[in-house]
């Protein structure tokens, strides 16, 4: 299933503000690039361009192509200008060589993705985030028909909800609390699957009969009280994501990361305190930046305010004399949203981001 939709996977829709739509070619773009196994359409325009999301208005239809929307391993993407000297790229035809077997790897190629959604799709299938009232409104395993906690797969457990029959449903932990690092308000919790499985049996609540789930794959030990989220398996994957820079105020931190590291790069997925609340939307595109480290003036000359003396940092306002410049990191894209929190994708990375970097506006200076 995930194969399968990730192949149908074509193409990415972008959409721009009228104040943020001219475009910048990178001082450094080149004026062809042979398209790879492994790229994506970000990381093209990215090679083109200094706003990535603005990738349309670079890409033009080639008449002498079929299908321009596709964009295969192999094939040339040339920078040429138009009339009027604006900059467009367009598709050249790939060179092939005279023999059936070229033609065959040819014919089996797949269009390569807008985005790896190989990343993101385990967290599109399952929940990550939820408040104590959302855990405490799910149905959750009763118990099991082996009687005891099991990590090992094909064995029933009992769920006290009606479900539907066949449905899939992802079997849950309460992990982790989330706290906002400005605020310190709880923001949730992070929730892990430690089980999968399909309902056998509907059940009977107004005869007291649960309803049964045949776990068919687990992660961790099951055990009574763990809680049940339908699985999204009929997720369409998102060729539909719009991606869009930010065009407002806004301000916020990266607060957790999936791998647990306190640094990470591209294509990880991190968790900012930004979400619905406060007017984020799948396929935003934000900047990642860092406070440059702060300056204190002592009778030596400036030092780092972390290399000065306790005095010397006493006698400064903010551990700074300076404020020092916000510079830009990275970027990335939210692809999943809830109330106080979203999940986010690393597009690109100029150094190792870290938990506590700010996240704002690409086009908006704060």
């Amino acid at each position: 299933m995930l194969i399968r939709s990730l192949l149908l996977i074509l193409s990415l829709s972008f959409s721009v503000f009228v104040d943020a739509d001219e475009l910048t070619l990178n001082k450094n773009a080149p004026k062809s690039y042979i398209v790879k196994k492994g790229d994506t359409l970000w990381d093209i325009s990215g090679i083109f361009l200094n706003q990535p999301w603005l990738w349309p208005k670079l890409w033009r239809l080639n008449p002498d192509i079929n299908n321009p929307h596709l964009i295969y391993p192999g094939d040339e993407l040339r920078l040429v200008f138009d009339e009027k000297g604006h900059p467009m790229l367009v598709r050249g035809k790939p060179e092939l060589k005279w023999s059936p077997r070229a033609r065959v790897q040819l014919k089996d190629q797949s269009a390569i993705s807008s985005l790896p959604l190989d990343v993101i799709s385990p967290y599109i299938l399952y929940g990550s985030v939820l408040s104590e009232d959302e855990i405490e409104k799910l149905p959750y395993v009763l118990g099991s028909d082996e009687g005891y906690k099991s990590s090992i797969d094909g064995f029933n457990v009992y769920v006290n909800e009606e479900l539907e029959l066949g449905q899939g449903y992802g079997i849950y932990q309460k992990k982790d609390e989330i706290y906002d690092p400005e605020t310190e308000e709880f923001l949730g919790y992070n929730i892990r699957v430690v089980g999968t499985g399909k309902v056998l049996r509907t059940g009977n609540l107004e005869n007291n009969v649960p309803a049964t789930i045949y776990v068919d794959g687990t992660k961790q030990e099951i055990r009574s009280g763990d809680f049940i989220m339908p699985v999204n398996e009929n997720q369409q994957y998102p060729s539909f994501f719009t991606l869009k820079p930010v065009n407002k105020s806004l301000r916020g931190q990266i607060i957790n990361s999936a791998n647990g590291f306190r640094e990470f790069g591209k294509l990880e997925v991190v968790m900012i305190n930004l979400g619905a609340e406060h007017a984020v939307e799948q396929g935003d595109v934000v900047s990642v930046k860092r406070a440059s480290p702060g300056v204190i003036e002592t009778s030596n000359g400036p030092v780092y305010s972390q290399g000065g003396s306790r005095w010397n940092r006493m006698a400064s306002v903010d551990d700074s004399d300076y404020k020092m410049p916000e510079e830009v990191v990275g970027e990335m894209m939210v692809f999943k949203v809830y109330q106080k929190v979203s999940l986010a994708l690393v597009l690109r990375s100029s150094k190792p981001l870290r938990v506590y970097d700010i996240i704002t506006s690409p086009l908006v200076n704060d």
